[in-house]
């Protein structure tokens, strides 16, 4: 945290400008020696200068460099921004430049890291970063951009405030029963308090199912039988040839995936091997892959042939598809009908594409997208913020359990505490080093 670091910002490759970004006690003063043109050591912070980067009295790139003094910038460090020309060439060698010159390459994630240690940005919100820059859809991105500007965190620490008063009344009970000002808590008037908290932790579970589906999208597996138009159906709704598709039975041996944006959510569809008793070895790895990708997906389509009678297999996979989330699609309804069923279908074909619409509209209908496009995004989507949620919860349960027991509160007390501390996880009240670590090593480097 003492050292200088730098890595470049923007994406490498061929473009107008690149951005080297520097960060550290010495940021300003080491590229001062690199920089021809105004001293930087003197300029004022939050300008830019115009000169050249120059080594052993070659000229590296014409540049403009932004000067940011600490405390007010991203890492609330001394920040130098290097805007070079766009290209590999030119920008690798601005910083091999700078590394030569004693400042460190940044490790990935490291200059949020350093915003977080040094108070810039809380845990939750540094998460969000990353989120943004990985964001695929709209939605996906104003759902980030609360995390970054501290919404999420402002809920978090909301219920951590209720706890802790909690917390303190039953201490203040302990520690000083002579006092009579404060609250004394008893196995009486606990439940409605725990029950308070455990309403706030499921409300932040309950909004959390949308922010899981817009930040993960939905896994949407395509199933039935070999040569019913699984993979034409696939292609239809991606408009490419992603899939081959013949008349020979058992063409898809593996997964084929394509995404598509509906309303704002990414739909991730996956094309799936035609589900068949068969005693070809390939196709049964298939098969069973296919079974695989069934259970683990959020949405289940099954394919049906419009112009075949219903066979075992058919009946087979209607029973799987049952307990999931599915939609059963009648394919080549441009076919004379053959096909007797009781279930509700969508009905269409890859010819004209009849159907598809109101298959997408189906699935629109299901997972109500429609509201969660209107909906308030102030809402936990990571998949670790929303672990730590749960695990609170069932602290907080645990509590409830013990007072029902008749425990005394000093004990019950550890169960809310815990609660509290899986919290101050999210925010980064409370973390360990290798989570740290962890998380940060998501990030691209230069962020």
């Amino acid at each position: 945290m003492n050292d200088t670091i730098c890595a470049i910002s923007t994406a490498l490759g061929v473009g107008a400008i690149s951005i080297i970004r520097v960060s550290g006690e010495e940021a300003i003063s080491k590229v001062a020696k690199l920089f021809d043109g105004k001293n930087l050591l003197e300029v004022a912070s939050h300008t830019i200068h115009y000169g050249h980067i120059v080594s052993d009295g070659e000229i590296i790139d014409e540049v403009l460099v932004t000067v940011l003094k600490a405390p007010k910038t991203y890492t609330k460090e001394d920040i130098v921004e290097i805007n070079s020309h766009g290209g590999i060439a030119t920008t690798k060698k601005v910083l091999e430049v700078l590394i030569a010159n004693g400042i460190r390459l940044a490790e990935p994630g490291e200059f949020t890291k350093r915003a977080f240690l040094n108070g810039r940005l809380d845990l939750s919100e540094a998460e969000a970063v990353n989120r943004l820059i990985n964001s695929h859809t709209d939605l996906e991105r104003k759902l980030a951009l609360n995390g970054v500007s501290g919404k999420i965190s402002k809920k978090i620490n909301h219920v951590r405030q209720i706890i802790v008063e909690l917390l303190a009344n039953i201490e203040v009970n302990i520690d000083f029963p002579e006092y009579e000002d404060a609250l004394e808590i008893t196995l009486e008037n606990l439940p409605p308090k725990l029950t308070e908290i455990k309403k706030e932790l499921e409300n932040l579970l309950e909004e959390a199912k949308i922010g899981k589906i817009i930040e993960n999208g939905i896994k949407v597996a395509i199933i039935g039988r070999p040569n019913v138009g699984k993979s034409s159906i696939l292609n239809a709704l991606l408009k490419e040839n992603k899939a081959i598709v013949t008349d020979i039975a058992g063409t898809t041996r593996d997964i084929v995936e394509g995404q598509i944006e509906l309303k704002g959510i990414a739909l991730k569809f996956i094309d799936t091997a035609g589900i068949r008793q068969t005693e070809d070895v390939v196709e049964k790895i298939g098969v069973d892959k296919s079974l695989e990708i069934m259970e683990d997906a959020d949405l289940v389509i099954l394919v049906l042939n419009n112009n075949e009678q219903l066979t075992e297999e058919d009946e087979e996979l209607i029973n799987k598809v049952k307990e999931k989330t599915h939609i059963i699609f009648v394919n080549k309804s441009d076919l004379p009908n053959n096909l007797k069923i009781k279930e509700e279908v969508v009905k269409g074909n890859t010819i004209d594409t009849n159907g598809l619409e109101e298959l997408k509209n189906k699935i629109v209908e299901l997972f109500d997208l429609e509201k969660i496009n209107h909906s308030n995004l102030e809402v936990v989507s990571s998949a670790r913020e929303i672990g730590l949620i749960k695990e609170a919860l069932n602290s907080i349960n645990g509590a409830l359990n013990n007072v029902s027991e008749s425990l005394p509160v000093d004990m019950i007390e550890i169960d809310i505490k815990k609660a509290w501390d899986l919290l101050g996880e999210i925010t980064g009240e409370a973390y360990e080093d290798e989570l740290i670590d962890t998380l940060f090593r998501d990030f691209c480097l230069g962020k």
